[in-house]
């Protein structure tokens, strides 16, 4: 064994030297490399730079992570995408905070549309043409539902999305989730499986297919197949809700409403409350005028009428006394009632003074109290009994001999003034038994 392996082996490798090393290694090795493969998982941040993954474009398994900073990104004359093949061109390197492999994009040039693109226009054009996307087709939502279902992941911030907007904008109406996953290769079965469970009970009204934004490949399974003739078959109506307002599925060509985003399809699936208590209130105003109008006709024709009874004063005199009495009696009770109301305010005002009075005296006994006790702590009470503190040069306090050292300055405080002292020799005491 050489002398180099017997200290390769004493010596480890400390992380950050052994990810520097393999850059070096990179970088000597690879040089300027030109890539080619199709756009996955493309954003641009505030700064300028953009963050991806390229794809092999054979269709392997096998993903790059890339950065392209704000300086060359400023170069491109396209908009780059999710599922568009380009060929780039760059260095090779590590990304030391997660130790990734990392291509740092100098240019980037678009070859094409991915073949994950290409797949969908080739789905989407064949079954247009079996009709499955035909507006003929489309059935209207209910107006009024009473129970709506949500088609959606558990965990998806989709779902708790949906039902927020559907507690504060219609909290009258039920809500029944079917639990799918929304992502993965068991993904376009379980949604279809829960479509078909929904159609089956027949306890919903309308049913809402939701999930939040993603990728090309990550709404991937809203593009299947089975997916869309799930919602074709499906005997209740359906509002799809995928994705951000940009992002088109196979599955919103075929839901009877798409809504551009999962809130959006709550919102679009279920009548404001506010909407309709003011549609309420418009149908009230229409009622009220109504009533007020068949009043005011009958009135006329009572006065229309009035002229044929003749002379009532006869019949109405008895009445009227009766009216009298009933006005004077009327008229002592609400003079008693009145006195008492005046009576009562003056008698609460009188209990709230003289419980505020209690109160304040409570307090302010509570209050010497604690003053009391404040100035029991007061360590200058203590240094009018003939004691003194210690503090060293920068004012704070010794309270142990280990805390000086000979020589060191030290400052004594009594009541009535104060001393500069130097210690010249320390004696410990021991320790109390």
């Amino acid at each position: 064994m050489s002398l180099d392996d017997t200290t390769s082996q004493r010596l480890p490798w400390g992380v950050a030297a052994l990810l520097l090393a393999t850059q070096d290694a990179l970088a000597a090795r690879f040089g300027a490399v030109a890539v080619r493969g199709e756009l996955s998982g493309f954003t641009r941040a505030a700064s300028g730079h953009c963050y991806f993954s390229l794809k092999d474009a054979e269709g392997a398994s096998a993903l790059l992570r890339c950065a392209m900073f704000r300086r060359a990104a400023t170069l491109l004359d396209f908009q780059p995408a999710d599922g568009q093949q380009v060929q780039l061109r760059g260095r090779l390197g590590v990304f030391e905070p997660r130790g990734e492999l990392q291509l740092v994009v100098e240019s980037l040039q678009r070859l094409g549309a991915g073949s994950l693109y290409e797949e969908f226009l080739r789905r989407r054009a064949r079954l247009e043409a079996q009709g499955l996307f035909d507006a003929a087709r489309k059935r209207p939502l209910p107006r009024h539902p009473q129970v709506l279902g949500v088609v959606s992941s558990l965990a998806a911030a989709a779902l708790r999305d949906v039902l927020t907007t559907l507690a504060r904008r219609a909290p009258q109406v039920r809500v029944i989730v079917y639990p799918s996953a929304v992502q993965g290769a068991e993904a376009p079965e379980a949604l279809a499986e829960a479509l078909r469970t929904a159609g089956r009970r027949g306890e919903v009204e309308a049913l809402l297919l939701v999930r939040g934004g993603g990728s090309l490949e990550d709404l991937w399974a809203f593009n299947d197949e089975r997916v869309v003739r799930a919602i074709a078959a499906s005997p209740l109506p359906v509002v799809c809700g995928v994705g951000h307002e940009t992002d088109v599925t196979l599955a919103d060509l075929a839901a009877d409403l798409r809504a551009p985003t999962p809130t959006a399809a709550a919102e679009l699936a279920s009548p404001s409350r506010d909407e309709l208590g003011a549609a309420l209130e418009a149908r009230a105003a229409l009622l009220r005028r109504a009533a007020d109008r068949a009043l005011q006709q009958r009135a006329q024709r009572l006065d229309a009428l009035a002229p044929r009874l003749g002379q009532p004063a006869k019949a109405l005199l008895g009445e009227a006394t009766r009216l009298e009495t009933l006005a004077r009696r009327l008229t002592l009770a609400v003079s008693a009632r009145r006195q008492r109301l005046v009576d009562t305010p003056q008698r609460q005002f009188d209990r709230l003074r003289h419980a505020a009075a209690l109160q304040l005296q409570a307090l302010a006994g509570r209050l010497e109290a604690t003053q009391e006790r404040l100035n029991a702590q007061d360590p200058r009470r203590v240094l009018h009994r003939g004691y003194a503190w210690v503090e060293d040069a920068k004012g704070r306090p010794v309270v142990s001999v280990h805390a000086l050292q000979p020589g060191d300055a030290v400052r004594a405080v009594w009541s009535d003034g104060r001393a500069e002292a130097r210690v010249t020799r320390l004696e410990p005491l021991p320790p109390a038994s």
